[in-house]
């Protein structure tokens, strides 16, 4: 997938937990949605994006820089 589209999804998902949030809550709840909804190649995807991608929102940024931490833990685990 391109990395606009995908970095255009991930802004639509935070803005969407958001709405109404402290901004750490709706990174976590981003967070969430991807783990839960996107498939795993479309969460590497995003990861090599990289939080500093001047096209995410601050909440994306956070998120994506969660999502890079959880992956990288998993792969320490096993």
């Amino acid at each position: 997938m391109h990395a606009e589209m995908l970095v255009r999804m991930v802004n639509q998902i935070a803005e969407f937990y958001g709405t109404g949030s402290a901004p750490d809550i709706a990174a976590n709840e981003t967070l969430s949605h991807l783990k839960r909804m996107w498939a795993p190649r479309m969460c590497k995807q995003i990861v090599e994006i990289g939080s500093d991608d001047p096209g995410l929102s601050p909440i994306s940024r956070v998120a994506v820089g969660l999502l890079a931490a959880a992956q990288a833990q998993k792969r320490v685990a096993g």
